[in-house]
């Protein structure tokens, strides 16, 4: 009989160095994932990471969460001044009734999220509903909470994610608010899409657990989600179904964007965009069809 022979092992894949190419070594940063040798090794909570990773982190210390980027005003505060000016305009269109307690109409007329009128094919409803606030105290409160978290996603992620996260977080909040509330909902309010930011804060947060800093912001978020929630029991005014939706789709969004690698964080996270609009464009699609079922819809709307 002829005699088996096994097939030879592969030679091991040897790494080095990429800022030393003659230097092997086994250990990568931590952040970016490139391999390192002992020289360019420098202690990091957990692992090692490279120089330049390192200076990266101090670059971002020093300019600090919030600050104007390069190239003029940061995108936390830009969104302020765009969800403050329609409330003005609310003010100037509905007379000194709506600095704290605005008519529906005026929402309506305004730009409100209502889901018969959104079914009848006002979908821009969805967007513009995220501007509006009902009084002064509802704007009040939603721009303190996005000024206090908007600023360290925006410092952590960047202006151009800052904005994403915003707008397609307050586009799912509006969804879910349409496809999973009544029909004779009259929605208003930034806060699913500052869920979303607050989500985004929790997955850069989660990622960072081990460290004692973000440890204890991850428990105070938790503590805040869950005010959140018995407040939302025995307070039926508030649409926890657009802070539900606004939250995940933040946190999807944070949690992808948060990688090591350039391409990597371009790919997942755009791709998880697009997923999450796809998902958000569906259930709309399949809410309009049921509530166009509904009897007299035609005609309420002929």
């Amino acid at each position: 009989m002829a005699e088996d022979h096994l097939p030879s092992p592969p030679a091991p894949t040897i790494e080095v160095c990429y800022r030393h190419p003659n230097v092997p070594t086994r250990v990568h940063c931590t952040r970016c994932e490139r391999p390192i040798c002992p020289d360019c090794m420098i202690p990091a909570p957990v692992g090692y990471q490279c120089p330049e990773c390192v200076e990266e982190a101090r670059r971002d210390f020093r300019k600090g969460p919030g600050r104007p980027l390069r190239g003029g005003i940061s995108a936390t505060n830009a969104l302020l001044i765009a969800i403050a000016i329609p409330f003005v305009i609310e003010v100037i269109v509905g007379g000194p009734q709506a600095l704290f307690n605005p008519e529906a109409k005026t929402l309506y007329n305004l730009g409100a999220m209502q889901p018969l009128a959104v079914a009848n094919g006002q979908y821009w409803r969805l967007f513009t509903a995220m501007f509006l606030h009902a009084g002064i105290i509802h704007i009040a409160l939603n721009a303190y909470f996005f000024y206090l978290f908007g600023r360290t996603v925006e410092g952590s992620l960047g202006r151009t994610w800052m904005v994403i996260i915003y707008m397609v977080s307050g586009f799912l909040a509006s969804v879910a608010s349409y496809a999973f509330g009544p029909v004779t909902t009259l929605a208003v309010g930034a806060s699913g899409a500052i869920a979303g930011v607050f989500g985004a804060f929790i997955a850069y947060a989660y990622k960072r657990r081990h460290m004692a800093m973000w440890a204890a912001n991850l428990r105070m978020a938790v503590t805040v989600i869950v005010l959140n929630a018995v407040i939302s029991i025995g307070y039926s005014a508030i649409d926890w179904r657009a802070h539900v939706g606004g939250l995940i789709a933040g946190f999807i969004i944070g949690y992808l964007v948060d990688q090591p690698a350039a391409r990597q964080r371009r790919s997942l996270a755009i791709g998880g965009v697009m997923v999450l609009v796809g998902v958000g464009v569906a259930l709309v699609l399949w809410r309009t069809a049921e509530i166009r079922s509904l009897p007299g819809f035609d005609q309420l709307f002929g």
